[in-house]
């Protein structure tokens, strides 16, 4: 087991704090999109599940339970998108662990190709074998090509799906530029003078 220094925790505590405190003095705006990117990442993956999912009804000719579909479709992305980037760009950023734009950047990218992109097409792909299973819609493979019917069926979602899987990487990774800018202004800042009586 390791033995922690606790001057390493008050510093990395002192530093947080620190950093938590310059990023205050930035504008409202600026500062919303320094804590709160994330969810503009988790919506975008929202919106590429949504359409995933529509792709995948047409192609399996599903017209029941849209609700049923559309709304896991939406939140499970949305969340687990959201919650990776905070954990990955956010609070590494904001913590000071964070220190470099290409890596910032690759961070973002990466968290939208994956979570944002591709995972509400493979998502979309047991939600809506399920419900043409349940309907009756399509006609299934037998046990043995199951594999070989889902790359067939698959391939013509994934085409169309291509460019919003490129837009939600090339944002992620600009929103991981611009986070990473914000926070160095952020601490160029002068320190806040108190007024004293």
């Amino acid at each position: 087991m390791e033995n922690h220094d606790p001057d390493d925790t008050m510093k990395g505590t002192s530093s947080i704090s620190f950093i938590n405190r310059k990023i205050n003095q930035l504008p409202d705006v600026e500062k919303n999109l320094l804590e709160h990117g994330s969810t503009y990442v988790g919506l975008n993956a929202a919106f590429s599940g949504l359409i995933a999912n529509s792709l995948f009804r047409r192609a399996l000719n599903v017209t029941q339970a849209r609700i049923a579909s559309g709304l896991p479709m939406a939140v499970i992305p949305f969340l687990t998108a959201d919650l990776t980037y905070k954990a990955f760009v956010n609070l590494p950023l904001s913590a000071g662990h964070l220190n470099c734009e290409t890596c910032t950047v690759i961070r973002g990218g990466l968290v939208g190709l994956v979570l944002g992109g591709l995972y509400p097409v493979f998502l979309a792909i047991p939600i809506n074998g399920g419900l043409a299973a349940r309907y009756e819609s399509a006609l299934l493979p037998e046990k043995g090509s199951i594999l070989t019917y889902w790359i067939r069926m698959s391939k013509p979602v994934f085409r169309k799906m291509v460019f919003p899987i490129l837009l939600q990487t090339m944002f992620a990774a600009y929103l991981g530029s611009r986070q990473y800018k914000l926070l160095l202004k952020a601490l160029q800042l002068p320190e806040p003078v108190l007024d004293t009586p």
